[in-house]
């Protein structure tokens, strides 16, 4: 494989790309991925722009290898703290062993894939029956008598059997083969490529990626596969380019990469955040938010509804009366600049949809560095008080657990 010219950007910045950087073929995946959102390609008087929006990871290709670093939320030694923690699944341990580079990010999603793909070999591969049809020159299985007949005119020198044997070679495996086979091609660390490669003979492989992913999408876990969810986490996360089922709004990049999309990820880790800091004091995560939202109807269009990020039942001081407390995941710089008019409006408009009359508030959750942080932003007209706004920066070089502690103590 040719060399691939590296171009490194931090998330919001851009790089200027030479016309002859680009394939053809590459102009069109990133015009996908910038009809999704991940970024932003315009052409100039030397050749192309590239502009990265709330996006890092890693982007392969023909030509170029794209890193996007992120420019200020998540350290590279915290990274897998907090995806793990937005993914619900254990932090691995093998992760560390490879440093944050330049290509860190996305070799240290390899590393937690391989850890996992490590740990089931060690344990052994998980088995079940599969059926087969073939033809053996001894009877094993079922003889298939309408074939024989058939095909074999009456002759015994080859048997048409149908076998039904257990064996490795189920969806279950062939997810992580094909995955594994995606973290090889992103990788640049050689330690990290060589163990892969030498453990990507051990598993099966889908047809394609689409097939891995659709068998992901049908998974449903018991108490026989249920020591693959870590594992299958981290291949979904690889086959999709970064993109997670009820994590991220992108359903697969064109092209090969890792890229994750930081305000999605920021929601899922405040969803957890929130949950975890009320329920040892009675709280709970109202399901999906409330049953119907809040609507706008009578305009021009279909009747949309919206809902918050996060919607807390709260126990009041009356144990038969319970406040709701909606929480909104905010992935902007809100320890740097005061939080923006749209902002302010769309959280009392929480407020007064949600919150009870004699105590209306909304919560805005941040990330930041530098320690967790509390302000409250009192709204107000010549008349009354509108409602409060608590906002909260939580510090993202500090462990989730920590911050889910400090939250709960606010909220408290």
């Amino acid at each position: 494989m040719p060399d691939r010219i590296p171009i490194r950007l931090d998330e919001y910045e851009s790089a200027q790309l030479k016309i002859d950087q680009l394939t053809a073929r590459d102009v069109d995946r990133l015009h996908a991925l910038q009809a999704r959102g991940c970024l932003t390609l315009v052409p100039d008087h030397t050749g192309w722009r590239l502009k990265a929006d709330a996006t890092v990871g890693i982007l392969v290709l023909d030509r170029v290898r794209v890193t996007i670093a992120p420019k200020f939320v998540i350290p590279g030694e915290q990274l897998m703290s907090w995806l793990a923690y937005a993914l619900g699944t254990p932090v691995p341990a093998a992760a560390r062993r490879w440093a944050t580079g330049p290509d860190g990010y996305s070799d240290l999603v390899a590393a937690a894939l391989l850890e996992q793909c490590e740990r089931l070999l060690r344990e052994g591969l998980r088995r079940d029956y599969v059926r087969r049809v073939s033809v053996e020159p001894v009877l094993r299985g079922r003889l298939d008598i309408a074939a024989q007949a058939t095909r074999r005119y009456g002759q015994l020198d080859q048997l048409h059997v149908r076998t039904f044997d257990r064996e490795a070679d189920i969806w279950d495996n062939r997810v992580l083969g094909s995955a594994l086979k995606a973290a090889l091609r992103l990788t640049a660390n050689a330690d990290l490529a060589r163990a892969l490669h030498g453990i990507a003979g051990a598993f099966p492989q889908a047809s394609t990626p689409v097939a891995a992913l659709n068998a992901l999408d049908r998974t449903e876990y018991t108490r026989l596969n249920a020591r693959y969810r870590p594992a299958h986490t981290w291949a979904r996360l690889l086959l999709r380019g970064g993109g997670v089922t009820d994590l991220l709004s992108d359903h697969g990049s064109t092209a090969d990469g890792l890229l994750l999309a930081m305000p999605a990820i920021w929601e899922a880790v405040v969803r957890r955040l929130g949950t975890e800091a009320v329920s040892p004091y009675g709280g709970h995560a109202v399901p999906g938010g409330s049953d119907i939202g809040i609507t706008v109807r009578g305009d021009l269009g279909n009747v949309s509804a919206f809902r918050p990020d996060l919607l807390l039942s709260l126990p009041g001081h009356d144990t038969a009366q319970r406040t709701l407390l909606p929480v909104d995941a905010k992935y902007k710089r809100y320890d740097r600049h005061g939080v923006s008019a749209a902002d302010v409006h769309q959280l009392l408009t929480y407020s007064a949809g949600y919150a009870s009359r004699d105590a209306q508030s909304a919560v805005i959750i941040h990330p930041q560095s530098g320690g967790h942080a509390h302000r409250t932003l009192h709204v107000g007209s010549p008349h009354s008080g509108l409602g409060s706004i608590h906002v909260f920066g939580i510090c993202t070089h500090a462990l989730p657990e920590e911050a889910a502690t400090w939250i709960g103590s606010m909220l408290r």
